[in-house]
C-alpha cells in the first residue's frame, strides 16, 4: 500500500480561508447547507454529517499585533485507523486500495464506536443515524480526477496525489510536517507554521487504550466465553445425555394422598 497510497498535503501557509473547499465538497457530494447563524472568527461551524471538511479560523496575538491562521479539518485517513479497529460491522468502514478510509452507510449499524476510537474526533452521525465523514470523493478519484476540495483550492493549499511524493516535495521545500509517521502515517499530512497545539492537533496522536482492551481482550474473551458455554453444553449432552425430571428416571418419590 505504501507505493500506491494516496493522500493530501495541506500547506497552512497558503490557506487564505476562502472556504472554496467547503463549497466544492458540498456541491459534489450533494450535502445540505448548515444553519450556523452569524459567522464569527474562532467560532466557526463544527464538522457535521453534512460538512465533511471545514476551515477553522484562529486568531493569534503576536509581538506585532494580531494574525490570522486557517486550518482545514477533515478525516485524517490514518494508516492505523482506530475506527476500523473497533467497527463491529464488516464493510461499514473499509480501506480502499489507495489507502483511503471509506464507508458504506447501508452496513453501518449506528453503534458509534468509531467516534470514541478516533483520536481526532472526526466521524459524525446525521438524521439517518449513519456514519458520515470525508471519503476523498471516491467517485472522482476512481475516474482519475482530484477530490473536489483540492480541485477548487485557488492557492494550492490543498494538493492530492501519491502520498510519498507529496511528502518528498514538502521536505525539499523545508516544510515542517505533521502526520508523516503518526499512526503509521496519516493520509492527510499538514505543513504547519507552528506547533500542533496551535491548530488543535494532538502532538502525538494515538488510539485510545480502551479500544485495544475492547478489541484485543474483552471482545475475544466474550466470544471465547460464549462458545465455551456452547461447547460445555454439547459435551454434557454427548457424555451424560439430556437432563430429565427425576420422576421420569424413576429416582423420585411421589407423595400419595388418601
Amino acid at each position: 500500500m505504501t507505493d500506491t497510497r494516496k493522500g493530501f498535503l495541506i500547506d497552512t501557509s497558503r490557506c487564505i480561508g476562502c472556504r472554496s473547499c467547503q463549497v466544492a465538497c458540498k456541491q459534489w457530494n450533494k450535502l445540505d447547507a448548515e444553519k450556523t447563524g452569524k459567522e464569527q472568527v474562532g467560532a466557526d461551524a463544527e464538522l457535521t454529517a453534512n460538512l465533511y471538511n471545514r476551515i477553522h479560523f484562529m486568531e493569534r496575538a503576536s509581538g506585532t499585533g494580531v494574525t490570522w491562521a486557517f486550518f482545514n479539518e477533515r478525516c485524517m485517513h490514518c494508516g492505523d485507523a482506530g475506527c476500523l479497529k473497533v467497527c463491529p460491522s464488516p464493510g461499514a468502514l473499509y480501506r480502499t486500495r489507495d489507502g483511503i478510509i471509506a464507508y458504506n452507510k447501508e452496513k453501518c449499524i449506528s453503534c458509534k464506536y468509531c467516534v470514541s476510537a478516533c483520536p481526532f474526533n472526526i466521524p459524525r452521525y446525521g438524521a439517518d443515524d449513519k456514519v458520515a465523514k470525508c471519503h476523498v470523493c471516491q467517485d472522482r478519484v476512481a475516474g482519475g480526477m482530484a477530490p473536489a476540495c483540492a480541485k477548487s483550492c485557488p492557492t494550492g493549499a490543498i494538493t492530492f496525489g501519491n502520498r510519498s511524493e507529496l511528502i518528498t516535495k514538502a521536505k525539499a521545500a523545508k516544510k515542517k510536517l505533521y502526520g508523516e509517521n503518526d499512526l503509521l502515517g496519516l493520509g492527510v499530512v499538514y505543513a504547519l507554521e507552528g506547533p500542533p497545539a496551535d491548530y488543535g492537533l494532538p502532538a502525538k496522536p494515538s488510539i485510545p487504550l480502551s479500544i485495544f482492551l475492547w478489541k484485543d481482550v474483552v471482545k475475544p474473551l466474550g466470544i471465547l466465553g460464549f462458545w465455551g458455554s456452547i461447547g460445555a453444553m454439547l459435551l454434557h449432552y454427548v457424555t451424560v445425555g439430556p437432563k430429565r425430571p427425576e420422576h421420569e428416571n424413576g429416582n423420585g418419590t411421589e407423595e400419595r394422598h388418601e
